[in-house]
């Protein structure tokens, strides 16, 4: 399983050590509000751990918990899985984070080093996110990544503003990236 680190944040796999830290940030109704309308209970945060177990063993990529280095405490968590949770699909990418955790580039930066594991190690094609079309914080995160409006479609039972980026877009900006640097 894979740990993924940036500047600021440790990404782990999740594990059981993580239900108090996920749990806090899953039970602030604020935080779940555009991801299923409802705060999570202690079960239902269990519930997702096991699930996620599952799919890091099956697939070998599931949802990360973000731990913050400078305080050893889970802020956020995100994910790169099969968009609808079907192979079939291409990949996804997903975040959240503790609502006292928004507006300071959390997200943008797990997302970056999200979006690299989904196109540099698993070497996926296309790489899609979907948010709630209230949801302006997690669509500027998208566009931000670099990635593009696509449309409203239905995923996870709602009608959800959908963008996605290629792998060449991706590569390309990547290149950007290396000469602006120098």
């Amino acid at each position: 399983m894979t740990i993924l680190t940036t500047q600021r944040l440790r990404l782990e796999p999740m594990t059981d050590a993580h239900a108090d830290g996920l749990f806090a940030m899953n039970s602030d109704p604020e935080v779940m509000r555009y991801i299923t309308g409802k705060a999570d209970t202690r079960d239902d945060t269990l519930a997702m751990i096991e699930r996620v177990k599952a799919r890091w063993l099956e697939f070998g990529f599931s949802w990360w918990s973000f731990v913050e280095l400078e305080s050893e405490q889970i802020i956020g968590a995100g994910c790169i899985q099969h968009l609808g949770r079907d192979p079939a699909n291409p990949l996804e990418i997903g975040w959240r984070l503790r609502q006292d955790k928004w507006g300071q580039g959390f997200a943008s930066e797990a997302a970056e080093v999200m979006a690299s594991f989904a196109f540099d190690t698993l070497k996926g094609d296309l790489l899609c996110a979907v948010c709630h079309q209230d949801n302006k914080g997690s669509a500027h995160v998208m566009k931000k990544l670099g990635m593009q409006y696509r449309g409203i479609e239905r995923w996870y039972e709602m009608d959800t503003a959908v963008y996605d980026m290629t792998r060449a877009v991706w590569a390309a900006r990547s290149d950007d990236d290396l000469h602006r640097d120098k």
